[in-house]
């Protein structure tokens, strides 16, 4: 007889072949080398695209990732691919770190160095490293992360800048996007500088780097943990004066889970300690934007309570990781429920059952989005990682 966690394991072992089946068949560029920059909400692939680093790391990550589940030799190989490419051509040699963004034949377009990307090159490379023992890709990653100590720590007030010029100069605008504020320190990249250090930790095990990586936790808990509303504060200046934001579901249940496992990658019991905590508070806060057909709202803006009232992807796939986590934390099979009711919500509103891969979200009244398909910003490694994770959690809770 089935239970629901061995159908949603089965299940997410399927969606998992399904997503790294849409980034084989469609986003190879056979013209330019690398990967398609954007294919579009009516699948129309577009081959004079940007190519950002961000989508590139990603697309490193979720195949070298995925590879320790599939044991697919062809996953391995387009993992080797995004390696590959961002060497040759988003890793900058000259000055250290990253470009921002690539023209779509390979050359430089946004020079600067953008903390979070640099992040996620390193997340990408260490994973890569973890199933191909590549040397280059491990000493990319350390060489990454010594350049982020050297240029965006702040040694006075502690946590990390957002962006600088290509040879590491003071740049005026520090935003991701241009929803973001334009601030110097941000939860989001601080959130994926952490991600970046712990998966960098578990394959270097550099004491320094291990010190770092706790201090970026007890950072994050100082500054950007709200633990009178349970959910996080997003923008700071660099002297930790914050200027007050939306609330973001998607990240407050991300950061639920992945800063606990930051933590126990830092192997320090008192982070440990804290972060189960915050796990749950977040969690729990959380529910506050799950709407009654089980998917999560974007954003609330708390000033005048109105929702941004769409259902992003994203949102949908972390949501599945950190209730289960909860799950995992309490038992509390409440917790189960809601990620069951979430993967009914996303199998019926978010895949794209007809071309494969998951839509950029709905609307309110359940239209679709019409955002890239791949982009940017949408690359495969919230709702890969959401498939990966559960995989491997209920794999845990069955070897109990």
């Amino acid at each position: 007889m089935s239970t629901p966690i061995n159908q949603l394991q089965s299940e997410l072992t399927t969606e998992l072949d399904s997503i790294l089946w849409y980034w084989s068949k469609f986003t190879m560029d056979t013209k330019n080398g690398g990967f398609i920059g954007q294919i579009d909400s009516n699948e129309i692939i577009n081959i004079d695209a940007e190519k950002g680093s961000v989508l590139n790391a990603r697309i490193l990550w979720t195949f070298s990732s995925a590879f320790k589940i599939t044991k697919n030799e062809e996953h391995k190989i387009i993992a080797k691919r995004a390696f590959d490419y961002i060497l040759s051509h988003f890793y900058d040699t000259e000055f250290g770190g990253t470009f921002w963004s690539l023209h779509s034949d390979g050359t430089p377009k946004d020079t600067k160095n953008q903390i979070y990307a640099i992040a996620f090159v390193i997340y990408g490379m260490t994973e890569y490293y973890a199933v191909s023992k590549e040397e280059k890709a491990l000493e990319v990653a350390i060489d990454l992360y010594k350049k982020i100590q050297e240029h965006s720590y702040d040694p006075i007030n502690k946590g990390y800048l957002e962006a600088f010029t290509r040879d590491w100069k003071i740049i005026t605008d520090l935003r991701l996007s241009d929803k973001d504020a334009n601030e110097k320190k941000t939860m989001n990249t601080h959130l994926h500088i952490v991600e970046a250090y712990a998966n960098l930790y578990k394959v270097w095990k550099d004491e320094t780097l291990q010190k770092d990586i706790i201090e970026i936790l007890q950072v994050i808990d100082t500054h950007f943990i709200n633990e009178e509303t349970g959910h996080l504060k997003l923008f700071f200046d660099e002297n930790w004066i914050e200027k007050p934001d939306v609330i973001s579901y998607g990240h407050d249940i991300e950061a639920a889970w992945l800063l606990l496992q930051c933590a126990e990658i830092s192997e320090d019991a008192t982070m440990i300690a804290r972060y189960k905590i915050h796990a749950i508070q977040l969690t729990n806060s959380t529910k506050e934007g799950i709407d009654v057909d089980g998917g999560l709202w974007y954003e609330l803006d708390p000033e005048s309570n109105q929702l941004i009232a769409e259902k992003h992807w994203w949102p949908q796939a972390e949501l599945m990781i950190g209730f289960f986590n909860t799950y995992q934390l309490t038992s509390d099979k409440a917790y189960l429920d809601i990620v069951l009711k979430n993967w009914d919500f996303v199998k019926t509103y978010i895949l794209d059952t007809l071309n494969g891969e998951w839509y950029w979200g709905i609307n309110a009244d359940y239209s679709v989005i019409k955002k890239d398909k791949a982009g940017f910003w949408k690359c495969p490694y919230h709702n890969g990682r959401a498939c990966i994770e559960i995989i491997n959690r209920i794999k845990t809770i069955k070897n109990e």
